[in-house]
């Protein structure tokens, strides 16, 4: 079906879709929509579309989450490591949204929209979520979570004050003896920047020495007894943070079924409000399905199609119609308006609203389409071929559930042979009972139209004024194709379109010549019946050739007047491009090939490739016997006896070279 969804444009209704959803379940449903097969099931996604859009209508955008990586982080709590802070938050902020949700949907519980009783499948998980909210705040474990942590961070502050004020007392007791008016950190410790030579000036240990050796950085010995305490604290806080953290995962563990409820349902609701918003953008309606085959469309437009020049189409096959043969000229519309009923047939069977007035739209198991030329340089097929093959697996699979739409049968050959297929593709189609429908410019599909049951004319109407399709579908009618009169009013010469015309029909009526405003003769015939003796011959052939800009040639070098020599057998030869040395076995023939030997193989040479290194009358003598060079030993051996008399079984193996 891809090769359906991506000509009849659904393959973007999917993707517009998925852009309307939050949720990475969300875009996957829609990516991966496609029609029901079940009518139960069409209709509650239909239904569900409807409720959806009017929630968005009663209520605004609901608080879908985006619920990224969570169930992964569920599924790691489960199997009992440690979550971050940051994970944990998380956690909190999607049960914070289920409970935001929940209260979105109360509201349409309260306005009778059967899509919000969601809401009570929606678990708020009330203790966890108050305890992931007491312990994590700002993606870290809060000084508060519990009272040992609040008492390690205090002391942790009040040490670290310590240190500071301590260092600042020594950087003013021992100034003189410092390179710098400042305090360092070197590998994790508060130290001072001393002179090499007032080393001993300071009690402490050296922890780090700056690039040219010329300062000591010392960590003072009143201030390393402090700096452990510290370490030991930090120790003590994190093994607090750390058990606050287990204990918080081990709770999500055990509420892992909620959670992953809660997930699912709001997967399923962000899809269901992601259809009601495409149904919002489109202006669509939810269609009537059916399963008698009645295909209904009224003021519809194609979604891809910009909505201020969309003309909007109407279509009805009803009653037992299984089919129906559209006409009219190119660019009329044609070709939209059978894309239009096939995508809406996709829209309307996968539970979207669809664009249009109003809209009776039967189940089909399958679309099948042949749209476009279809060509394709990598299969090396012909628009025509490419058409056949397609057109001959559609008949293979299609059956009277399903719904064929076909653009031009038969085109792409020969005219007279093409609407024959065209009419059996057609027959065919009706014959295994399937809804269908056909563009064409064969008048002679028409003909077959109108007198087979269960089909139906339709053309395109075209105002031929303004030389503007209209695009407007007029059922129970035969269109032309307008070509004549198209070229007509867009200056085609009066002769040549006498010629056109005598081409297409054999004579041109009356009729046809006051339309195409061919001047008649003074019997009051024609054009065509006969010439044209006392028409202004400027009138009759008023086609000027305008100047245009010439190609500047390159001058052909001279032909050289030296014959070109033709090799003889025994010719010594050098074989380019690999300048191997061979001797002619066989001239060239009409093609230029010649037979060569090299190293006692034979080869076909073109002519172009071989140059003369020496001739053959310079290396033997005028009566040498070649075959000593070409033959092998056997026939040499065989034609000696066979010059003596018959000789019984005996052979010449003779090779085709």
């Amino acid at each position: 079906m891809k090769h359906t969804f991506e000509l009849t444009g659904f393959e973007d209704i999917r993707k517009r879709l998925a852009d309307c959803a939050n949720t990475a379940s969300g875009k996957r449903a829609a990516a991966e929509l496609a029609p029901y097969r079940k009518e139960s099931e069409l209709r509650r996604s239909l239904r569900e579309t409807t409720q959806a859009r009017l929630c968005l209508e009663e209520l605004g955008t609901p608080p879908v989450p985006l619920m990224e990586n969570l169930e992964d982080i569920i599924d790691r709590a489960v199997r009992g490591e440690m979550l971050s802070a940051e994970e944990a938050e998380a956690v909190g902020s999607f049960l914070a949204a289920v409970n935001r949700m929940k209260s979105y949907l109360e509201k349409g519980k309260a306005k009778q929209i059967s899509l919000a009783f969601h809401c009570d499948n929606l678990t708020a998980c009330g203790e966890l979520a108050d305890e992931i909210s007491a312990a994590i705040r700002g993606g870290k474990v809060d000084d508060y979570a519990s009272g040992a942590l609040r008492d390690i961070r205090r002391d942790l502050e009040l040490k670290t004050q310590e240190i500071r004020d301590r260092t600042e007392r020594l950087l003013r007791s021992y100034k003189s003896f410092l390179t710098d008016a400042y305090v360092v950190t070197r590998n994790g410790r508060i130290c001072l920047p001393v002179r090499k030579d007032c080393r001993g000036k300071l009690p402490g240990n050296v922890v780090d020495t700056s690039s040219t050796g010329a300062t000591l950085f010392i960590e003072p010995s009143s201030v390393a007894g402090i700096r452990e305490d510290l370490e030991i604290l930090r120790v003590e806080e994190e093994s607090e943070v750390h058990r606050i953290l287990y204990l918080l995962s081990d709770h999500i563990a055990l509420e892992e079924k909620a959670l992953k409820e809660n997930i699912r349902i709001l997967g399923r609701l962000d899809f269901a409000f992601a259809k009601g918003k495409l149904s919002i953008d489109l202006q669509a309606v939810e269609p009537a399905i059916n399963t008698e085959n009645d295909l209904c469309l009224s003021g519809a437009r194609h979604p891809m199609l910009p909505p201020d020049t969309c003309v909007p189409l109407d279509l009805t096959l009803t009653d037992g119609t299984r089919g129906m043969i559209i006409t009219g000229p190119n660019t009329g519309g044609k070709t939209v308006a059978i894309r239009t009923a096939a995508l809406f047939c996709l829209m309307a069977g996968a539970g979207l609203h669809v664009p249009c007035e109003s809209a009776s739209i039967p189940m089909r198991n399958r679309v099948y389409c042949d749209i476009g030329d279809g060509q394709d340089i990598a299969d090396n097929l012909s628009t025509f071929s490419a058409h056949i093959r397609n057109v001959l697996s559609i008949l293979e699979n299609a059956t009277a559930e399903s719904l064929v739409v076909l653009d031009e049968p038969g085109s792409g050959t020969d005219p007279a042979e093409g609407m024959g297929i065209a009419i059996a593709i057609l027959e065919q189609l009706r014959s295994c009972g399937c809804l269908f429908l056909a563009t064409t410019h064969y008048p002679e599909a028409g003909e077959y139209t109108a007198r087979c049951p269960g089909l139906v004319n339709a053309r395109m109407a075209f105002d031929r004024e303004s030389l503007k399709p209209l695009y407007r579908l007029e059922t129970g009618k035969t269109g032309e194709s307008c070509a004549l009169y198209i070229a007509k009013r867009l200056g085609l010469p009066r002769k040549m379109l006498e010629n056109a015309a005598l081409a297409a029909y054999g004579s041109i009526t009356p009729q046809l010549a006051r339309e195409l405003g061919l001047a008649m003769n003074r019997a009051g015939n024609a054009p065509g019946t006969q010439a044209y003796s006392d028409a202004d011959p400027a009138e009759i052939n008023n086609f000027t050739a305008k100047r245009a800009p010439r190609i500047e040639k390159l001058e052909k070098p001279a032909k050289s007047t030296r014959a070109r020599y033709s090799f003889q057998r025994g010719d010594s030869v050098v074989v380019y491009p690999d300048k191997k040395i061979g001797i002619v076995v066989r001239p060239e023939d009409d093609r230029g090939i010649v037979l060569v030997q090299i190293q006692k193989e034979k080869y076909r040479i073109n002519r172009k490739r071989l140059k003369l290194k020496v001739k053959a009358e310079e290396l033997y003598p005028e009566d040498y016997d070649f075959s000593i060079l070409f033959d092998t030993v056997e026939n040499r051996k065989a034609r000696h006896k066979m010059s003596k008399g018959w000789q019984k079984d005996l052979t010449i193996s003779v090779e085709d070279y």
